[in-house]
């Protein structure tokens, strides 16, 4: 039987016990059908799995009781994408998912020059996290930061120490990413615009600020494909390390 994995973000390394809320607990007695005495594993999204007790259930509340508590290993690296919301919110809910499965730590939604969107859900984007996180079995749940104009956030990565990335389709001087990441850095944040592309200020900008202009491909990818090729690549160059 395939593992079915909850999520509680108050149980800490020394919890004995928990209780599910109304919408949880009608989800594990009756839609999975458990009942008392059935196992559960839960994680608070912060490196924590929890084997769990079915003490009491009931479609109100359940009540769990602590077996064993482990802790996952993080990623070897720190993730952080920072990437313009799609005209189309579903394209930027894809990536949402993809990301997680694959492996982010940290995600920022940036509003650029040429941004079709400007205003996210930022609700319903925490729950597709969540839903990733549980549904890849993974026990870090990836930061979700507010959305932050293009000038705000070059400000704010002035004094910022990690490696960092832009991806762009101007003609500009670019190099693969894939051949970027030597050595692997353990901070990386990557740099990913609208459709409409960065403006050449916000380009020079970033630039200015020690940005990597790099490619991800020979094609055009839209905003939300670039976002997943660049986590992907992350991902298949530290295993390779």
């Amino acid at each position: 039987m395939s593992i079915q994995l909850f999520y509680h973000p108050a149980l800490q390394l020394d919890s004995t016990n928990c209780f599910f809320d109304k919408e949880e607990s009608q989800h594990i007695v009756k839609v999975l059908r458990k009942k008392a005495g059935d196992v559960l594993h839960i994680t608070n999204g912060k490196g924590q799995l929890f084997e769990a007790q079915l003490d009491f259930a009931s479609p109100k509340q359940c009540e769990v009781r602590i077996l064993k508590c482990t802790t996952q290993s993080p990623r070897s690296y720190y993730l952080h994408l920072v990437v313009a919301p799609t005209k189309m919110n579903e394209r930027y809910e894809w990536f949402l998912e993809k990301a997680t499965e694959i492996g982010v730590d940290e995600i920022t939604p940036i509003i650029c020059e040429h941004s079709d969107r400007t205003t996210i859900k930022v609700e319903r984007f925490e729950k597709i996290l969540l839903s990733a996180m549980k549904q890849s079995l993974q026990c870090y749940l990836p930061k979700l930061n507010a959305p932050i104009a293009s000038t705000q956030f070059f400000k704010a990565m002035k004094t910022d120490t990690s490696a960092k990335y832009i991806a762009h389709c101007y003609e500009n001087e670019k190099r693969l990413f894939s051949r970027t990441l030597t050595p692997f850095p353990e901070r990386i944040t990557v740099l990913i615009g609208p459709e409409g592309d960065f403006s050449t200020t916000e380009l020079n900008t970033a630039l200015q600020q020690a940005f990597v202009p790099i490619s991800l491909g020979d094609t055009r990818l839209r905003t939300e494909t670039a976002a997943v090729v660049a986590c992907h690549t992350v991902a298949v160059l530290n295993e390779l390390q």
